[in-house]
């Protein structure tokens, strides 16, 4: 979706913000509460009971693991913002507050007990607070979330309560077996609403208790599944139209040459937000909640604030989180005025052209490696895209489909997520070929700037020589001139700065811990072996960071952005449903 304004921000006033914090605050306690007397219940093996005889207890104030989760829930949507959550506790701690003041007033034996009033005024203060914060809850829900949660709980309902008849039919021990199908059914229903309700109305069903219990607990993920469907965030925006895409490169063509991530912001899964001037653009894409945005603003610098700005409103209209994956210092201390905290991730490898160099002691082991592909007869052509005829790049394309490694497309931050489009025409080819003329590998790097090249796409038959990635790379850097480049964007080394550090001589315990489990972790996902290719180069080392708004956030943020870079699936969906990871490997 592309806006050119941004939201003006709602008036904040500090009793708004105490009244919304304390509203959280209250929930917060109530789920301790409610936890703590669970898990005392469980183990003295006893039953406390809430709001029954004469006494009252606050809102959502009652023992158990459900009551614990559901003031869990709505205690996490309201620090979200969510305006449906506000309306929600409003609706019901006011209900409940009228409920006790009634109950008071018309029976005596009521106000007898202390208990009663302190309730019944938590009770009122829970929802004054909320009227007073009211303007602190303005994230917006999707449109269809009140018909999906309706449609969740129908459908729900029904296929829990079936399932507890048939589970109900399968254990049922009654010597009496005369039960039909709808006294099992309706059994099953009972027990999906209480546990404790009373079994003499069907003499002819006795289960054991862990089927109560199974049931119960399906209503307990029914009732998670309903507020889930009630409370998502709007899940995604629109995506980069035609004309957001030529503003976008009108943007690139002026100041291109600041980020070599820039050209990255044209991916079509994203959205993009301008600023005010239309001078600057944050492009992002909304997974699970947030709000992820990559690399820094396009356009000129001095307008990146109106444009972050709009990114920023928008993302808490909606209730997501805000996050920028790989950005630079410049674009970081930007986005930090703003109210973003910073982590550095790691270092992009910079190569300048002109100063590199295959000669010396330093470089021995490249430049055997080198010489020894070099003997082995494998060449490499380079052109730009634009100049490849179309049929060889369908060909190119099938290759790269076939030498992809796995079934998942990856590449977010750092992968443009197409090869071979029209509009890419100014984007770089390498094609390896062996000493039979036989294509063995690709490499496609998209424009930065004027002058330089960022590496995209990286792609090899496996049954080729080992180092033809480093081969093609190196043969780039020397013939930069047939491409008119001086400088190449390699590789991301994510705590690249950890690895270096770690291995030096004065290392303290923490560092070289940190280095110990990174070097375990990189068994899997090859953090270090990316920084030990990288550093062969003798790179200019770029650091990049992560900006989020709040640490805790960070988990979300790290979810999310594993999504969007093709590690993750989307949870609880079936392969054939997930959305398609775009192509590339950075």
């Amino acid at each position: 979706m592309s806006r050119d304004e941004g939201h003006e921000d709602r008036p904040r006033g500090r009793w708004s913000q105490r009244g919304a914090a304390f509203g959280i605050w209250y929930l917060r306690t109530v789920t301790f509460i409610n936890l703590l007397s669970a898990v005392s219940v469980s183990f003295g093996n006893d039953i406390r009971r809430h709001n029954i005889a004469e006494y009252f207890t606050p809102y959502l104030l009652t023992a158990g693991f459900a009551s614990a989760a559901f003031s869990l829930f709505l205690s996490v949507t309201l620090r979200r913002r969510k305006r449906a959550a506000w309306i929600l506790n409003l609706v019901l701690s006011g209900l409940l507050a009228l409920l006790f003041a009634f109950s008071l007033v018309a029976a005596p034996e009521f106000r007898a007990h202390a208990q009663n009033w302190v309730s019944l005024a938590l009770t009122v203060l829970f929802a004054a607070a909320l009227v007073v914060g009211r303007k602190e809850f303005y994230a917006k829900g999707d449109r269809s979330n009140p018909k999906l949660a309706a449609a969740v709980a129908a459908g729900g309902l029904l296929v829990t309560s079936l399932l507890a008849a048939l589970l109900v039919t399968v254990t049922n021990t009654a010597q009496d077996g005369s039960s039909t199908f709808v006294q099992r059914w309706r059994y099953g229903l009972m027990r999906l609403v209480s546990l404790a309700a009373d079994d003499q109305r069907f003499p002819g069903i006795d289960t054991p208790n862990w089927v109560n219990v199974t049931i119960n607990v399906l209503s307990a993920l029914l009732l998670v599944a309903v507020l889930w469907a009630a409370f998502r965030s709007v899940r995604s925006t629109e995506p980069i139209t035609e004309d957001d895409e030529e503003r976008l490169r009108a943007l690139l063509a002026r100041h291109g040459d600041r980020d070599s991530l820039g050209y990255f912001a044209l991916r079509r899964d994203k959205s993009v937000l301008f600023s005010p001037s239309g001078k600057a653009a944050v492009t992002y894409r909304v997974v699970g909640g947030v709000s992820l945005a990559s690399g820094d603003p396009l356009g000129d610098p001095e307008a990146w604030p109106g444009a972050i700005e709009v990114w920023l409103a928008e993302a808490r209209e909606h209730g997501w989180a805000p996050a920028v994956m790989g950005a630079s210092e410049e674009g970081g201390t930007i986005y930090a005025r703003h109210g973003l905290d910073a982590l550095e991730l790691g270092d992009e490898a910079i190569v300048e052209t002109e100063e590199f160099t295959l000669a010396g002691r330093a470089m021995r082991t490249v430049r055997q490696a080198y010489n020894r592909i070099e003997r082995a007869g494998y060449t490499v052509r380079i052109r730009r895209h634009e100049d490849i005829p179309a049929e060889e790049m369908d060909r190119l394309l099938r290759l790269a489909d076939d030498w992809r490694d796995g079934e998942t497309e990856r590449g977010f931050s750092m992968a443009l997520g197409r090869l071979g489009d029209p509009g890419d025409g100014r984007c770089v080819m390498l094609e390896c070929s062996d000493g039979n003329g036989e294509l063995r590998a690709l490499l496609s790097f998209v424009p930065w700037g004027a002058k330089g090249l960022s590496l995209d796409l990286m792609r090899r038959d496996r049954n080729s020589e080992n180092g033809l990635m480093e081969f093609m790379v190196l043969e780039l850097i020397q013939r930069a001139k047939e491409v008119e480049v001086t400088q190449l964007s390699l590789n991301f080394a994510m705590f690249r700065s950890v690895f270096e550090r770690g291995s030096r001589l004065g290392a303290g315990p923490v560092l070289r811990l940190w280095r110990s489990l990174l070097s375990f972790f990189s068994r899997w996902w090859q953090i270090e072996s990316l920084y030990r290719a990288n550093a062969k180069y003798r790179p200019i080392w770029e650091p990049r960071y992560l900006l989020f708004e709040k640490s805790t956030d960070l988990v979300r943020i790290g979810l999310a952005s594993a999504r969007a870079e093709g590690f993750l699936e989307a949870p609880g969906l079936p392969k054939w449903l997930n959305r398609k990871h775009l192509e590339n490997v950075r």
